[in-house]
């Protein structure tokens, strides 16, 4: 990997070069020569014995920037001796040109139902395939699993921990992002928040506390900084026993100056248990409203236990099980060709499987999504693309395995979920910021029966096929028996 050093040939720069190249690095100049010469780099070139690859541009062109890593990366790929000059040509100037149609971000979608449908020449469809697969499926995974947590919670804010626990720092940072679209109130994650514009929210360390000789100080320290938004940790010695009656201490004073104190936050132990005994003790001081925050390895599971149980929890920290995902750590969405352009028309294809549930769906796909009079989802109606719904005429589905379970519908309305997102190369989408992608998915989450949406034993939704569709797999299958 080669270095880029900016205004590489100006005093400092080209200096900065020589050092480099003499410890053994690939370095590539950038300069405008606005206060520079190329005569500095050939210097440098008779300096370290070492050519030094130069651009001229400028670092605030955009557009030339991107040119400069694009032929990096072509140089890469030529180094490898693995790729015939004309494919490198080709990658130089290559350009998405076709069109990709996706359910809008954040729609709540289920299993064998096409999320995204990208119709263009085989090698352009093949070569973002990695991307859309890397993007989607972590983000959707992890939005999931923000929305059962939230879920659990029943309504009190949930807040995402977990940057230290993901799997780097991409998948920390978006993965933040997406679990606020699933309903988090906020991230501990401060690039998250600058990246995206979510709410950044933190409390005190353990590490805090023990720096200072007592307990009491800390909290004092603390409350000196944060007047209006002293939210203590309570658990790094004891809980009853020291950390909630220092706490109080705080908040009195706290009160007497006029300020209110945020709460105070459990990390281990029995958090029923100490959640009930610190709101006892908070009440009788006169602290009603506090809030008490509850972390330590939480998942929807955990939250939901806690609150059939009664405890005194009202906000809850959420890290490691949320960011990673942890009991279903990937989520196993898949790219196939379903279909190829031939003699002016789409040919269907399908893949078949030794695992039935693995046997993919042929042909050019839409997405309906039929609603009920109170504006409740029912089911998903996976079509072929030159089909349609007459909204004046009864409806019956059925189930693509067991065609004999059926459901009717007469009083309905529908909507179509793949839209367009990229036509002809040219972005479609208009953009939309985190906070309304949230609330998109609230509107979503709302249009679903609860019996949907419970962390065990859900009711199953309706995915079915349109009667063409399913004859043409069950065709499809049939023609490929004895190839």
């Amino acid at each position: 990997m080669a270095i880029l050093v900016t205004g590489g040939a100006g005093y400092i720069g080209s200096h900065t070069v020589v050092e480099l190249q003499n410890a053994g690095y690939d370095v590539v100049v950038l300069d405008n020569l606005s206060n520079a010469s190329e005569k500095s780099l050939e210097r440098v070139s008779k300096i370290t014995g070492k050519p030094v690859k130069f651009y001229k541009a400028d670092i605030l062109d955009r557009d030339a920037l991107n040119e400069v890593f694009d032929k990096e990366d072509i140089e890469y790929f030529r180094s490898k001796n693995m790729f015939s000059e004309d494919f490198l040509e080709y990658l130089a100037d290559f350009k998405f040109t076709g069109d990709i149609y996706a359910v809008e971000e954040g729609t709540i979608m289920f299993p064998n139902e096409p999320i995204l449908t990208v119709k263009a020449p085989l090698y352009q469809a093949q070569l973002i395939e990695t991307a859309l697969l890397t993007i989607i499926n972590f983000q959707s995974l992890i939005a999931t699993k923000a929305s059962r947590v939230c879920f659990a919670a029943q309504g009190d804010p949930v807040f995402e921990f977990g940057l230290r626990r993901a799997q780097g720092p991409d998948a920390g940072t978006y993965g933040a992002r997406a679990a606020v679209i699933g309903g988090c109130s906020a991230t501990a994650n401060v690039l998250a928040g600058k990246m995206f514009d979510i709410p950044v929210v933190g409390t005190q360390a353990h590490s805090w506390i023990q720096k200072f000789d007592t307990e009491v100080e800390a909290f004092k320290a603390y409350a000196d900084i944060y007047p209006d938004k002293c939210l203590l940790l309570v658990d790094t010695y004891n809980v009853l026993n020291s950390g909630l009656p220092n706490a109080i201490k705080v908040f009195k004073d706290l009160r007497e100056k006029g300020h209110k104190p945020l709460g105070i936050r459990l990390d281990s132990g029995d958090l029923k248990y100490l959640s009930n005994q610190c709101k006892d003790a908070l009440d009788k001081e006169g602290f009603t409203d506090i809030s008490i925050t509850a972390s330590n390895d939480l998942d929807e599971y955990t939250i939901a236990s806690l609150k059939a149980d009664g405890a005194s929890v009202n906000s809850w920290g959420v890290g490691t099980k949320l960011i990673t995902s942890a009991d279903s750590p990937s989520l196993g969405g898949v790219y196939k060709l379903a279909a190829s352009f031939k003699d002016g028309e789409f040919e269907p294809k399908i893949k078949l499987s030794e695992d039935p549930e693995k046997i993919s769906n042929p042909g050019y796909k839409k997405v309906f999504r039929i609603y009920n009079e109170e504006n409740k989802a029912e089911a998903d109606l996976i079509m072929l693309h030159n089909e349609s719904i007459d909204e004046s005429k009864p409806l019956t589905i059925f189930h693509p395995t067991y065609t004999w379970k059926t459901k009717s519908f007469e009083n309905y309305t529908v909507k179509e979920l793949l839209k367009p997102l990229f036509i002809n190369g040219e972005c479609k989408y208009k953009h939309k910021n985190v906070m309304e992608i949230r609330e998109y998915v609230n509107n979503e989450l709302n249009s679903l029966w609860e019996e949907y949406r419970r962390l065990s034993n859900p009711q199953t939704y309706k995915v079915d096929l349109s009667r063409d569709l399913w004859y043409l797999k069950t065709k499809m299958i049939d023609s490929k028996k004895f190839i």
